[in-house]
């Protein structure tokens, strides 16, 4: 069950600032979702195939037992780099070495 102490530091972590309001929806929010995600831990699923899997895909000219990710693979071979002077030319802020970007964080 989440608090709501862990709703105020994951908001601190995240930069939030949220509303009373906001953290009282929020925590009720992140409760029923854990909730639910209880619920469906009870079901048995054991005898159930999986409908679908990203990660089985495979490039049917290999042998999936061998590397079944062998379709997504490409030599890993060096390359020469991208001139500095060619990676800075679009960039819209640049002291000559470096991009320059605004600054984010503020603490």
């Amino acid at each position: 069950m989440v608090s709501e102490k862990d709703v105020l530091y994951v908001a601190e972590l995240a930069h939030l600032e949220l509303t009373a309001e906001e953290r009282v929806r929020l925590l009720q929010d992140l409760n029923s979702i854990l909730g639910y995600i209880d619920r469906l831990n009870q079901l048995d699923t054991g005898g159930v195939e999986p409908m679908a899997q990203v990660g089985s895909r495979h490039d049917e000219r290999t042998k999936e037992e061998d590397n079944p990710f062998l379709y997504a693979m490409r030599p890993d071979e060096p390359r020469p780099c991208l001139p500095r002077e060619e990676a800075l030319k679009n960039a819209p802020a640049s002291d000559g070495t470096f991009f320059k970007v605004p600054k984010v964080i503020e603490r």
